[in-house]
């Protein structure tokens, strides 16, 4: 119960306030210091209404295109990844936005099953206290775009010397190609990979058309 009541106030708690810091960048601080490198995080929090809204339609084409129809967990996506796995296709993870932001913000990321449990459970929690914008919200300023580079306005400043407000649909679709994968590929050096990628997402971003939170 006291767990249960802990973690419950938790999440209301970042309902409302600012996600400075999370558990994840706690995480990659001391993996600098452990490879004998300097602790340096690049992260500045910024509300949604300084994010170009191609950012949001880029991630949601990307990542997890079910975004505003599922509660946090969509089965079908489960179910295409794994059959573009056994085909040696694979493009992105099973794991939707609600998911990943629940994995940044709550736990270590760490590659275990107590963590998906602990992921999972906490999952259900934001889908309930949370609106999708305020998900939203979160996953584009608590992700990873680069080693050390949280948030996307960070990664804005960083890669294109601009703020997130300005993000054109290729930016947005170039930063929202790095995510699988950010400490492997450089959004300021692209590679053949990276730059495929980024054309697949931008010919798909048309077809997401205006993602609308008040409907939901």
């Amino acid at each position: 119960m006291i767990f249960i009541a802990a973690t419950v106030l938790w999440v209301v708690l970042l309902r409302f306030c600012p996600v400075y810091f999370t558990p994840v960048m706690l995480k990659n601080s001391f993996e600098q210091l452990f490879n004998g490198e300097s602790m340096k995080i690049e992260h500045k929090w910024i509300p949604i209404s300084k994010i170009s809204p191609q950012m949001t339609i880029a991630v949601v084409a990307s990542e997890d295109n079910l975004f505003m129809q599922h509660n946090g967990i969509s089965f079908s996506d489960i179910e295409k990844a794994r059959q573009e796995s056994k085909e040696g296709k694979r493009v992105r993870g099973g794991s939707t936005i609600s998911q990943q932001t629940a994995k940044n913000v709550f736990t270590f990321g760490t590659r275990t099953w107590i963590r998906k449990g602990f992921e999972t459970y906490f999952t259900v929690l934001i889908e309930f206290f949370w609106t999708k914008e305020r998900i939203m919200e979160v996953y584009l300023n608590s992700i990873e775009y680069g080693k050390g580079v949280f948030g996307v306005e960070a990664a804005s400043q960083k890669f294109f010397n601009i703020p997130a407000k300005r993000l054109s649909n290729m930016q947005a679709a170039l930063l929202a190609a790095v995510l699988p994968n950010p400490k492997r590929y450089n959004a300021q050096k692209p590679g053949a990979y990276l730059i495929k990628r980024q054309a697949q997402i931008a010919a798909l971003m048309p077809k997401m058309g205006k993602i609308d939170f008040l409907q939901k």
